[in-house]
């Protein structure tokens, strides 16, 4: 069973400055919601109780998040509007927050081995709150994840179609489909041209993750960037035992660029 969540939550935000100088951008809000409530709430709708959250410096504002404000409560309830606060009141009620601080921005597999003291030794999720996922027709992105890990018990990634001119922003993988949607995965290749791309299946931000990929991150050499790519280790592990590759059911925005960002607050707006 899977419980455990990993948020990798330490990032700039670069792309968008000025107002990431202070604020996290997992705490930008589509709406009135900071992107990580979103990734929250789908774990949480997935079975995991914990969330374990890798920050770093100037981060402090998701922690005071998912705590409870005893005086803002008290103002609300003075004024009637307890409501307001009635989403992230269950949240807290409902599951725990663990923290750890990644000290060196070294890529999102450094950070991903940063949070294995948070984890420790079983299989976990990973959601990337950049990537904001609905379903409105059933299970969360994540819940679905799990129902395939529930079958297979190996890790398992999520991926969908892109445009041949996106490809090179993301991990594109080289897999044989076994069941409609579902890939095994042989090798993946981070950032490709598109023409040396196996495939238009990119990787995006939700995994299920075998305790062993934290093995496999130690011996991973960093790129050019000097950056560990959960790419890298999750090639090895295809290669060492089983990845599965997930077309999920769903719609995902990118919510790490300023255009994926404000689509995502304009749809949501029409949904309310």
């Amino acid at each position: 069973m899977i419980r455990k969540c990993l948020f990798p939550a330490a990032g700039y935000g670069t792309r968008f400055l000025p107002a990431t100088k202070a604020i996290p951008k997992e705490m930008l809000p589509v709406n009135t919601k900071p992107l990580i409530q979103y990734g929250v709430e789908e774990a949480l709708d997935a079975g995991c109780d914990t969330m374990a959250i890798v920050t770093g410096r100037g981060k402090r504002a998701i922690e005071d998040h998912f705590d409870i404000s005893y005086e803002l409560e008290h103002q609300l309830k003075s004024a009637k509007k307890e409501h307001l606060l009635k989403d992230i009141r269950e949240i807290i009620n409902n599951c725990s927050f663990t923290y750890i601080r990644q000290n060196e921005m070294k890529g999102l597999g450094h950070a991903i081995l940063t949070g294995e003291k948070l984890v420790g030794n079983e299989s976990f999720g990973v959601i990337l709150a950049d990537d904001l996922c609905i379903n409105d027709n059933g299970k969360s992105i994540l819940a679905q994840m799990i129902d395939l890990y529930n079958r297979f018990e190996c890790s398992i990634i999520a991926i969908q179609e892109v445009d041949s001119k996106d490809l090179s922003k993301y991990g594109v993988i080289d897999g044989k489909e076994i069941e409609s949607g579902i890939y095994e995965v042989k090798s993946m290749i981070e950032k490709p041209e598109p023409q040396d791309a196996p495939s238009n299946l990119a990787v995006i931000g939700r995994y299920i993750l075998t305790p062993d990929i934290f093995r496999i991150l130690l011996d991973v050499a960093p790129d050019k960037k000097g950056e560990i790519q959960i790419t890298d280790a999750l090639k090895i592990q295809a290669q060492s035992s089983r990845v599965l590759a997930y077309k999920f059911k769903g719609i995902r925005y990118d919510c790490g660029s300023i255009e994926g960002f404000v689509k995502a607050n304009i749809d949501l707006y029409k949904r309310k």
